[in-house]
């Protein structure tokens, strides 16, 4: 921004070579339109503080100038929320989802030792005030002829965003990890979320709320459990094309009822990272790391399983 309003100077000084007076030189009124007429809000800033720094008797003139951009620039934005709200109203059920799907191999440890084949599937559809979010994963890995891991995740979540920063979210939540000791998890949740940092390089939400989960184990038993469920959403553009990003979800049970929601009997903890190199628009890199965390596993099982993926993600 030095160099740009540096070159505006020298230009204007070279243009203008006259005393100011009390109306604004041609030259400086034409670079002014100029730089309204390609739209950068950017470059219009930085030509008008160079104006009005290099003819301050001509501050009502640029005034005029800056408040028909201004005007302009007001209605050009509400224009496109018009277009965009109307949008929305008139698509189907299936329209304006986007999403990224990812694919890869992975090393474990913990419970095995092995590699495999990583899979999953993002969604997500944004409205007015509401946005939906889906996401599935597979882990899988054949062994000798048989197969040694058969990991799978399959959720829901539909947010209400009732202000810039706070939202109400729902949840619905399957698994199945037989290595983990079993053969169907279900979870429901509801409660609220923070944006606590929302910019274009660095967002960071957090949310939490009760839930009640289900657990089949692969000894046959059933668990029915009263839980509080805490998450955490975090995006880092670290540079242009490497970005950092860390998810972590966090479910306490109370092993009874829900009174004893304060003496809680199971927590499971959800932690990944991940490193993203974009290679183009559509296309990334990722190195991740996930530990899932089980406080009390069946018997015979670990506490922690580790898992490392190299995967390729194309977003859609």
């Amino acid at each position: 921004m030095k160099n740009l309003r540096h070159i505006l100077i020298a230009l204007l000084v070279g243009c203008l070579a006259v005393p100011a007076s009390a109306e604004l030189p041609e030259a400086a009124r034409t670079m002014i339109e100029n730089a309204i007429a390609t739209g950068d809000a950017a470059k219009v800033d930085a030509v008008i503080s160079v104006a009005r720094s290099s003819f301050p008797d001509d501050t009502s003139e640029i005034d005029t100038l800056e408040n028909g951009w201004k005007a302009t620039l007001a209605k050009r934005n509400a224009e496109a929320e018009q277009a965009r709200i109307a949008a929305i109203e008139n698509a189907g059920a299936l329209d304006l989802w986007s999403g990224e799907g990812e694919i890869g191999g992975f090393q474990s440890s913990g419970n095995t030792d092995s590699v495999g084949i990583a899979a999953s599937l993002k969604m997500k559809r944004e409205g007015i005030d509401w946005s939906h979010r889906l996401r599935a994963r597979l882990d899988y890995q054949r062994q000798n002829g048989q197969t040694s891991r058969e990991q799978y995740l399959l959720a829901y979540e539909p947010r209400w965003q009732f202000n810039d920063r706070m939202f109400v979210y729902g949840l619905a939540q399957y698994e199945r990890d037989k290595i983990q000791g079993f053969s169907g998890r279900y979870a429901v949740s509801g409660g609220v979320g923070y944006k606590l940092v929302d910019s274009d390089t660095l967002n960071l939400s957090v949310k939490a709320g009760p839930a009640y989960r289900v657990t089949e184990y692969t000894d046959g038993r059933t668990e029915n459990s009263i839980a509080a469920l805490a998450g955490l959403d975090f995006d880092w553009q670290i540079f242009e094309r490497l970005s950092f990003t860390q998810d972590a979800n966090a479910l306490a049970e109370t092993g009874g009822q829900a009174q004893l929601i304060v003496d809680g009997s199971n927590t499971s903890l959800t932690f990944v990272s991940g490193l993203d190199f974009e290679i183009s628009n559509r296309l990334r890199s990722r190195l991740s790391y996930q530990i899932d965390y089980d406080s009390n596993p069946p018997v015979g099982k670990v506490s922690t399983d580790t898992l490392t993926r190299a995967t390729l993600i194309y977003g859609f």
